[in-house]
């Protein structure tokens, strides 16, 4: 497990994070002593979120969706 002091982490960052991804932990250290270990996120998958997903479901609107609320509901929006 390599150990590499913050400059050079800094520095190499874009190689380090390599290191890791194949499988080898690295450990940064300050003035000699280690404080952090950077290592793979193995299993870890992002949310597939997908357009359309809801395409195909028959969904409806009213005919009066976009109509004017009416006068007492629009009162209680309004804090009358």
């Amino acid at each position: 497990m390599p150990t590499v002091n913050v400059y050079e982490a800094k520095t190499r960052l874009s190689q380090l994070i390599d290191t890791a991804a194949s499988g080898s932990d690295v450990i940064i250290a300050r003035n000699g002593k280690p404080v952090a270990r950077l290592t793979s996120l193995e299993g870890y998958s992002k949310p597939c979120y997908r357009l359309g997903l809801l395409k195909t479901e028959n969904g409806w609107l009213a005919d009066d969706f976009d109509a004017s609320l009416p006068a007492n509901i629009l009162a209680e929006f309004e804090g009358e």
